[in-house]
Parts: C-alpha cells; structure tokens; sequence
C-alpha cells in the first residue's frame, strides 16, 4: 500500500461519479496523518496488519459517505458558508505553500499543518540552507507565474496556463540527468505497476475503528467539499453535495479493493488541475490514464524529476488561492462575514486545517442560530396615497394610526425565537409615538396587528407563546389581529384553539382590512361607545381610509370588510 495506489483507482471513480469538474481525489496529508496516528497505535507500520487496517478503514469510509449521500444528508454541507470556504481556503494554501519550503531551502522541517512549527522548524534550520535547490525552485516558480500570467492576460496564448507544470518537470527532469547536482533531492525510485486486487479483512477490528472512520469521514468531507465548493465558485457552477458525498464514497470503497488507504479531495492538486484549466471530469479520466501509463512504464524517468521543481508547481497554485480579495471585500459589504473569514482562516493557520474548519462551521452556525432566535421585526406604516403597508424605518414617509401598533414577523415562529418576539412586541406597545400617528387622539395602544405573511412555519412553543401573549394583552384591554397567515399556519392555528381564542373575525386578509376596523373600534373607544364590538362605518370611503372622519354607529353585515375567518365557518 502506498500513495500511488491511493491515486490510481479513486481517481477514475470519482471522475464517473463525483461532481466537481477541478477536484483530484487522491491521497492528502491530513487524511495520511489521521491514519498514521491511529493505526500505528494498533500495529505496526510495516506489518501486514497495517495495511489490513488501511485497507478496512477506506471501507468503512468509503461506506459512511456512500449512505450520507444516499440518504441526501449534502444539506448538512450547506451550513458551510462562502466565508468559511474562503478562510478555510486562503491559510491551508499559506500552510501547504510553507510545507513546500523544505524542497527549496535544502533541508527538512517538520510536517506540521500549522503554521508556527512550520515556521519555526524553517529558522531553525536556516544553517542548512542550500542555494542550488532554492535557485533552482525560484526559476521554476518564476517560469510558471511568467506562463500563467501569458496565459490569462493574452487569449491566444492560453495553452501556456497548461503547459506551465509540464514546463517545469521537463526542464528541471532534463537539467538533473544531464547535470547530476548532488545538492537538489529528487524523487527517486518509484515501484512499477499496477496495483493488485485485494479483498479488505481483519474485520474484527472493525468496532474499533468506527470513531476514527466517522473522524476522518467528517474530516475528508468538509475538506474535500470545501475544495470543490470553492472550486465551483470560481468556475461558475453549482456543486451537487449528495453526489460529491457518494462520489466520494464509491472512491473509497473501491479503493479499498485495491490497496488504497482513505482519499478525499486532494487541495494542492486540485488547485493544480484549476490552475491548468481542468473544466470537467475528464480531466480526472485523463490523469488517471497518464497515471495508468507511468506506473506501467514511465516510472523509471520520474526518478530524476527535483522535488523543488515539484515544490514550485505546488507553490505557483496555492498562490491563487490566497483569497485576501475576498476579505476586503467582506469587510466592506458584511463586517460580520467578515470577522467569519478571519476567524476560520486564523484558527486554521494557528491549530491546524481540521480544527479551522470545524471552528469556522461552529461559528457560522452560532450565527445562523443567532439570526434565528432573534428574527428581524418591522413595525409597519402605510404608504400615502395607498393601502400598502411597509416598514416605517424603510420607508420615513409611511405614516400609522395613533392606538394601533402593525408588526410584521420576517422569520418562522418556533420555540428558540418566541421569547424575543414577545420582548420586542411589549416594546412596540411601549414606545408609542403620537406625534407621526394620525386618526383619533388616544394615549395608549388598543390594538396590535400581527402580519403573518412572512411566517412559514410555528411550533407548539410559538403557539402557547401565542396563548400566553393573548391573555396577558386581554388584561391591558389590548386587542390581537391577525393578518394573512398562511394555510399552514392557519391550520396550526386553528388545531391549536387559537383561532377560536383570538377570534374568528380578527384574521383577515390584508393588514388594510385589519386597520380599517381596529381604527372604527378605536374612533368608538375615543367616543365612549359602550358597545366596542359594534360595526362602525365612516360617513365616506375617503374618511376610512384617512382615519380622520366621522364615525356612526352601524349594524350593517353588508360591509366591504370581510374578515379572513367568518364567525359561523
């Protein structure tokens, strides 16, 4: 077993199954570290028994993203936000580009993915510098940042951003065979081959396993599709999450048969494969034909291609990827995006790729449950010259009806928001501005209207809250109406009791409808009807409207104003 299985099989399945059009799926370091960690604990790495636990752990993963993506659990890889992937993207191409640094200074430093070993093994070091590879390595990097930027500043020398990596090997292979520089590693001896079809077993040590299959599945996944997802965004497509998820899954599982330890979406190849302009699959298809035909016959050339030749490749990609556009442009459009960037990419750079991605998911999810729990609510006026009602501070020109309160709820009502939706409507009922209200001249609110139109959804918890909300208004003299909920939520409503509770005929339509007759009940509370469940009429349409006309009692059923419930329904 070893990393050239890893990228022979999988490379071909993911390319029929996956999604990504740019993604390499193949062996990377974080995957190889999970493993390494846990199975040498277990065996040891030259034993049979190694390799049974590699093998068996690619299927068991292989097996777990396979059922996610069956049972259509992608959904759960959306709460991945483009900050996130942004962040993510920007420190692992700064840890990986530093990893590389030990192929042009001359000497090793420690494999770390964060970026204070690194840092810290490359001063240590700095006694063993080399000039020979570092040279050679910047000519190489300086040849394809040259090549790319022909490439993408001039159409008709396009071909250059693919040739750029070619280039390179060529050129550093050529100067190694004919030059012979002892002080510049190479890649040396590569096995020949294709690799052999074996059955995983040792499967009693399968319950063992499973922590560490479903850690390096939740690992691989969010790398991988944080890979891809950033990849498809910069090539303007969309990334089926359930399809990456199986794809993925039939890669490991297959893999698995052929003496592959776990693979996931490699981060430097794919940038590779971005950088050279892969625009579907089948670039996958064609590396792993070129991979098929080097283990079968090119190895022994590979033998005299410089690593620092390698390294620049590796180096010219992940520069592309340092997102630093994309934070200032979050710190102007969205401070809190912003501060999601900045948060993913530190804890990333400073505790390493994994524990970055889970922080910056766990951070956008506080913040998606933060904007859940405390819905935006609008309290609404009415445009002049119209029966539309809109949010006043959206609109300063909207005016509201002195002892009525309008409130629009932006957000499904459920048990996590409830609480902060009867604060902020007992502050509406507080903070009454008479002076911008017209209508009758009162001190206090009557009525509070509740448009519900936004509302898709309530639970049990928003429907007691609704119980609880009514009765304590009830002991104010405060009156609830409702304004064009939707048939779920009326539905709901009405299993609940709440309807009846409410009041069939405080449900309307429209929140004009729902003014119109709270404002008669308060224009007969200002006169001191004793009867405020009357209907009242004004003496024109244009004084309803206005508010400010002159009321006479009625009993008239034939009023225009149809409630959204009628009373004998």
């Amino acid at each position: 077993m070893d990393s050239e299985d890893s990228a022979f099989v999988p490379i071909f399945v993911y390319a029929v199954f996956g999604s990504s059009r740019q993604l390499a799926v193949g062996p990377v370091a974080l995957v190889s570290l999970l493993v390494s960690n846990v199975l040498s604990s277990v065996a040891d790495s030259s034993s049979e028994l190694y390799t049974e636990l590699a093998l068996l752990l690619s299927l068991m993963v292989g097996i777990l993203e396979c059922t996610m993506g069956l049972l259509r659990l992608g959904w759960l890889l959306r709460f991945i936000s483009h900050s996130v992937i942004s962040g993510f993207t920007t420190a692992s191409a700064i840890v990986i580009g530093l990893s590389q640094a030990k192929y042009f200074l001359g000497y090793d430093i420690v494999g770390s993915s964060k970026i204070i070993p690194l840092i810290k093994s490359i001063i240590d070091g700095a006694d063993k510098f080399s000039w020979p590879p570092f040279l050679m390595g910047s000519v190489m990097l300086a040849i394809l940042l040259v090549m790319k930027h022909l490439g993408k500043s001039r159409k008709y020398l396009r071909f250059l951003r693919a040739m750029g990596p070619l280039t390179a090997v060529v050129l550093g292979t050529l100067f190694a065979k004919i030059f012979h520089p002892s002080s510049i590693s190479l890649v040396g001896d590569i096995p020949q081959g294709l690799p052999s079809f074996n059955v995983p077993k040792a499967f009693e040590y399968a319950e063992s396993l499973i922590p560490t299959a479903f850690l390096i599945t939740g690992v691989a996944i969010l790398e991988s599709v944080g890979i891809a997802k950033a990849l498809a965004a910069k090539n303007g497509y969309e990334l089926d999450s359930n399809q990456e998820l199986f794809g993925l899954g039939v890669s490991n599982v297959l893999g698995s048969f052929f003496s592959a330890y776990p693979t996931t979406g490699s981060f430097s190849r794919s940038a590779v494969n971005h950088e050279s302009g892969a625009k579907s699959g089948v670039s996958g298809i064609v590396s792993g034909i070129i991979i098929t035909c080097a283990l079968l016959f090119l190895t022994p050339l590979f033998e005299y291609i410089p690593q620092c030749a390698l390294a620049a490749i590796v180096i010219s990609a992940v520069i592309g990827l340092v997102d630093y556009d994309e934070a200032i442009f979050l710190w102007r459009v969205d401070k809190k995006d912003f501060l999601l960037w900045t948060i993913t990419s530190t804890t990333t750079l400073f505790l390493g790729i994994e524990i970055g991605v889970l922080v910056g998911v766990g951070v956008s999810l506080a913040f998606v449950i933060h904007e859940s729990a405390n819905p935006h609510i609008a309290v609404l006026g009415r445009l002049p010259g119209t029966t539309v009602y809109r949010n006043i501070k959206q609109y300063p020109e909207a005016y509201t009806y002195n002892g009525i309160v309008v409130v629009r709820i932006d957000a499904p009502i459920y048990f996590a928001n409830t609480s902060y939706i009867k604060d902020r409507l007992r502050e509406y009922e507080l903070d009454v501005d008479s002076s911008t209200g017209r209508g009758p001249e009162v001190e206090r609110i009557y009525f509070v209207i509740i448009e519900m139109a936004p509302v898709t959804y309530i639970d049990s918890s928003a429907v007691q809250a609704l119980k609880d909300l009514y009765q304590e208004y009830k002991l104010r003299d405060i009156q609830i109406a409702i304004s064009n909920p939707n048939p779920e939520v009326l539905v709901t409503l009405s299993r609940s009791g709440v309807v009846e509770l409410i009041g069939k005929e405080w449900y309307f339509v429209r929140v004009h409808d729902a003014v119109q007759v709270c404002l008669q009940h308060v224009q007969s509370l200002k006169s001191g009807s004793s009867s405020p469940q009357s209907r009242l009429s004004f003496s024109s349409a244009t004084d309803l409207e206005s508010g400010t006309g002159r009321l006479s009692l009625s009993r008239d059923r034939d009023s225009p104003l149809e409630p959204l419930l009628s009373k004998d329904r």
